[in-house]
């Protein structure tokens, strides 16, 4: 039986989890911290990335992942993580063996170069391939009938190519109009529209990933794909109050009394320098907020849930991605 612990969530019955977003806002990084979040309690989820980047590996601080599924993590209260880095080559050459019973000529198309021909004629047909895998994965079970994975999570392609990466039954209209292909690409269509399935667009409060993350979930929706939550990365925490912050962000602050502030920390060497540099950024903090703010606002009109994650001053190690993980789960995203 799949090993599930009782919690609340927003994504009761959800197995198919897509991570998007533009490129820079940390896409990787969430989709790794959701995989963990999902995995706690005792559940087994598989994450899966298709760029060839090996960006998972960096995160769990593993040897680079070859084409199989592997343990790169124990979540909280035994849950396990695996991972898999789709490598297109390979999964062209399974692909092959499993629909045409070709797996010799695979090879050997691979050493003529003849996939790189394939996939870059037919683009279509290596998202099927990439796609197809996560599918697989989506729906594999164990000879009891329950399910191996609990849900997957994919680190997928960038929201300005989700739409096209997903809609795969489109893109191989001109292909194939029946046989395995076609077929293939039909079985990861009804994976991918059906209630089992939420594309998460993660997003900086910055106006171009914001307007990213919003054409994004459009587009989805004019094509019928299911969106799921929008998960605000690295989120920066106000370090003043607000009336400080009106102050800053209108140059009224009392240089004077930030000088007094100094001295009376015992900073009285170049005090009328540093207050100057610290008015500065001060006004630089305010304006990153107002910015905030305002995308923040953007985002609200949405009627999709909610995630928000802090910035880590640190950067993203290990314990900072359980630390991520912990603030999705305590929000009801896993």
């Amino acid at each position: 039986m799949n090993r599930v612990s009782a919690r609340d969530t927003d994504w009761d019955g959800v197995r198919l989890h897509v991570v998007t977003g533009k490129g820079g806002v940390g896409k990787t990084t969430v989709a790794a911290a959701l995989a963990l979040a999902l995995a706690a309690g005792g559940r087994n989820v598989l994450l899966v990335e298709v760029e060839g980047r090996q960006g998972i590996a960096q995160l769990f601080d593993c040897p680079p992942l070859p084409y199989e599924e592997r343990k790169v993590a124990i979540a909280p209260d035994g849950g396990d993580v695996y991972a898999l880095a789709v490598d297109t080559e390979e999964a062209l050459i399974e692909y092959l063996e499993m629909f045409y019973n070709l797996k010799r000529a695979g090879k050997a198309m691979s050493r003529l170069g003849v996939v790189d021909f394939v996939t870059t004629i037919a683009p279509g047909l290596r998202d099927v391939i990439l796609t197809g895998k996560t599918s697989e994965a989506v729906r594999r079970k164990r000879p009891d009938g329950s399910f191996v994975y609990d849900a997957v999570v994919m680190d997928a392609p960038p929201t300005g190519r989700i739409t096209k990466f997903l809609n795969v039954s489109e893109e191989v209209s001109g292909l194939a109009k029946v046989g395995p292909v076609r077929n293939h690409a039909d079985m990861v269509m009804r994976v991918v529209r059906s209630p089992e399935t939420a594309v998460h667009f993660v997003t900086l409060l910055e106006e171009m990933p914001v307007q990213e993350t919003l054409d994004g979930i459009q587009e989805l929706k004019d094509v019928g794909l299911p969106v799921g939550g929008v998960i605000i990365n690295m989120e920066h925490p106000p370090m003043l109050d607000a009336e400080a912050l009106a102050a800053a962000a209108a140059g009224r602050l009392d240089a004077d009394e930030i000088v007094r502030g100094l001295k009376a920390a015992g900073l009285e060497h170049d005090a009328e320098q540093i207050a100057r540099v610290l008015a500065a950024e001060a006004a630089d903090h305010a304006r990153r907020m107002a910015l905030q703010a305002r995308e923040k606002e953007r985002l609200a009109a949405l009627p999709h849930p909610k995630y928000v994650l802090p910035l880590l001053p640190d950067g993203v190690d290990l314990a900072g991605l359980y630390d991520l993980a912990d603030a999705l789960r305590e929000q009801g995203a896993a």
